[in-house]
């Protein structure tokens, strides 16, 4: 009788089976592939460039400066008493010396006149009394008249001839009085917002009037930094008056020629700056006290001098450099950046010009990597146009027509009796 097989040896026996060799192969070849897989390699950076050229470059300093009057007057009056007559208008054009005002002048000129009686009076009596010490003076010689009466004589006259001056003095005082009851324009200008009009009290030097700007020419004050300050004392030290031009505003094209008329005598340590104003002759009025204009002042020029675009210059730490397309290759160059000129900077040392300095793209550089130039973009490569993108077809080909009218389906494609009938593919 043969002998049953334990069922633990037969699963022992299909346990410790050999894998099959189609089964190796395979898992050996997988790895192969796995170790033979290529590395990715990075694309080659694409750039933009400029060529560095020498030109001329101005020195010109630009900011911010507000305009303000040539002279302003406060106009008050020196007398008080009732206004009378106002003989000009709010925002008027005066001349120096024109009639403003007009106070009730018949007090000062009742004053006037009895101060002119008073001295008439103190007049002849000092002349009574200069005749009388005279003829004392010859009978003091005889004995007629004593030391004493003669004393008393001159000493009457002496004080009369006082009495006289300080009556001339008030009745100078009273003229004046009586012609400060006419104000006039201390100076040519325009007029502000009349404070006071007709009939109205005014007080001697406490009520302001009316204010007058001087309009031409104005001032224009502006600041300059520190550290522009040492060329602009040289070019100022050179006897030539310096040229400043000014901008009303950004929506204007009018520049606006002045001169150079004041530098302050000290740097504001607050804003380490120092102030200057220009003064313009202002004659066709585009300039008005208090408002806020563009102003540069050009110092000097530079011949040849060699600028990039300030994009280019990539810093780093204390160092600036900037890299440079020789060959298809981007070289790194040290240089020693100067002032900044609007969007480009003046470059001191580093380059002698014809170099192409990469101005895009430099972040992912490094000395010596290979870079590509960016092509330009087509002029023609709008949207719309007869080449273009708007149909999505080969360029030049003709825009899809509708069948039923033979016009350009209006979402340039075909229409939709079309479909299915051999179209275009998407």
């Amino acid at each position: 009788m043969t002998p049953i097989a334990s069922p633990t040896l037969v699963s022992r026996r299909f346990s410790i089976s050999p894998v099959p060799a189609a089964a190796s192969f395979l898992s050996l070849l997988a790895l192969g592939a796995c170790k033979d897989k290529p590395t990715p390699q990075r694309p080659t950076p694409t750039v933009s460039v400029v060529t560095v050229a020498k030109a001329p470059l101005p020195y010109v300093i630009s900011g911010n400066g507000q305009v303000e009057a040539n002279r302003t007057v406060a106009v008050q009056s020196l007398v008080s008493g009732q206004l009378t007559r106002v003989a000009i208008a709010e925002g008027d054009e005066v001349r120096e010396g024109q009639l403003l005002f007009q106070i009730d002048p018949r007090p000062f000129r009742a004053e006037f006149e009895r101060a002119e009686a008073t001295l008439a009076r103190d007049e002849a009596t000092l002349t009574r009394a200069r005749g009388d010490s005279v003829r004392f003076a010859s009978l003091a010689k005889d004995g007629y008249v004593t030391k004493q009466q003669l004393d008393q004589a001159f000493a009457e006259a002496s004080a009369l001839a006082a009495t006289v001056s300080a009556g001339r003095a008030t009745l100078q005082r009273t003229r004046l009085d009586l012609e400060n009851t006419t104000i006039k324009a201390p100076i040519s200008g325009r007029t502000g917002q009349l404070l006071y009009k007709a009939g109205s009290l005014v007080r001697a030097s406490a009520d302001q009037l009316v204010t007058i700007n001087e309009v031409r020419p104005v001032l224009v004050r502006f600041p300059v930094p520190e550290r522009d300050f040492e060329e602009l004392r040289t070019r100022a030290g050179l006897g030539k008056a310096l040229a400043v031009k000014v901008l009303p505003g950004p929506d204007t094209s009018a520049v606006i020629t002045g001169v150079l008329a004041f530098v302050d005598n000290q740097v504001d340590r607050a804003t380490g700056s120092v102030l200057l104003k220009a003064r313009v002759a202002n004659e066709d009025r585009l300039l008005w006290p208090g408002q806020f204009v563009n102003v540069a002042l050009q110092l000097s020029v530079d011949k040849d001098a060699i600028t990039i675009p300030s994009e280019a210059v990539v810093t780093s730490g204390t160092n600036s450099f900037v890299y440079i397309m020789e060959n298809g290759e981007a070289k790194r160059t040290t240089v020693k950046v100067g002032r900044a000129a609007g969007t480009r900077v003046k470059i001191d040392s580093g380059l002698v010009g014809g170099e192409q300095v990469i101005t895009e793209g430099q972040a992912r550089l490094r000395d010596g990597a290979k870079v590509q130039l960016r092509k330009p973009v087509s002029a023609r490569s709008g949207r719309g146009g007869r080449n273009g993108a708007g149909g999505g077809g080969a360029p030049g080909s003709p825009a899809p027509r509708s069948p039923a009218t033979g016009a350009p389906a209006a979402d340039g494609k075909a229409s939709e009796g079309r479909k299915g009938q051999g179209g275009p593919n998407r």
